[in-house]
């Protein structure tokens, strides 16, 4: 498949969730695209390998194309009469950068009981200096398993909160970082992803965007990755 196919396919599939608020349905891409069925889903499985889309398990349909997701997560966008889901804090603050305005992300403190509303001002967010977003997985293995990587992607109150969520959940202390600097290092991460002419980042690019973001240091080194990050 061509660059400029890929392309226009990642087009389609973002400019869906944006106007629609769902991801455009095999058939619809097909016909925009037109290329058969059966060259659609070749398509969206390459797409797949180069982490341009994740793929459900048991069907060659989108379940996630970062930033947005199909199915329901804890991180909802809202959007005057639309709304998103999206698989991480990281995820929603850039669907709140591709979508522009004024939004609220509805999410959980630490995935738990307690709700938190950021409100977001064309990718700025309000509470820019009082919400942390703990990162408990290396960049380095995100793609190992990325809806686990996702799903451990999530805000928290203070550093303190964080390291009494991992003590209580077993999980190691990863990075924790300012929602302005996630904010700012989502807008440029997914600044592109709504242009026709997006490409996904090379390992080197993706390096270089986090060093941009200020996310430096051993939990952020891609080390020896290669190909689209």
């Amino acid at each position: 498949m061509s660059a400029d196919l890929l392309s226009r396919l990642h087009y389609a599939l973002i400019r869906g969730f944006i106007e629609r608020g769902a991801c455009p349905v095999n058939a619809d891409l097909a016909k925009e695209l037109r290329v058969s069925p059966s060259e659609l889903e070749e398509f969206l499985r390459e797409m797949a390998e180069i982490h341009g889309l994740v793929l459900h398990p048991h069907v060659c349909e989108p379940w996630v194309v970062h930033p947005f997701s199909t199915t329901p997560t804890i991180h909802w966008v809202e959007a005057p009469g639309r709304g998103w889901w999206a698989p991480c804090i990281w995820c929603a603050l850039g669907v709140a950068s591709l979508v522009g305005g004024d939004v609220r992300i509805h999410t959980r403190v630490g995935a738990e009981a307690e709700p938190l509303i950021i409100a977001v001002e064309d990718g700025e967010p309000s509470e820019a200096d009082a919400v942390w977003v703990h990162f408990a997985i290396r960049p380095a293995r995100a793609w190992d398993n990325v809806h686990q990587h996702c799903a451990m992607v999530l805000a928290f109150r203070s550093r303190e909160e964080i390291r009494e969520w991992c003590a209580r959940h077993g999980v190691a202390t990863g990075e924790a970082v300012p929602l302005g600097q996630v904010a700012g290092f989502a807008r440029e991460w997914y600044g592109s992803h709504a242009r026709p002419d997006w490409r996904k980042w090379t390992v080197p690019e993706a390096q270089e965007i986090f060093r941009r973001a200020g996310l430096v240091g051993e939990f952020w080194d891609l080390g020896k990755l290669s190909g689209r990050y």
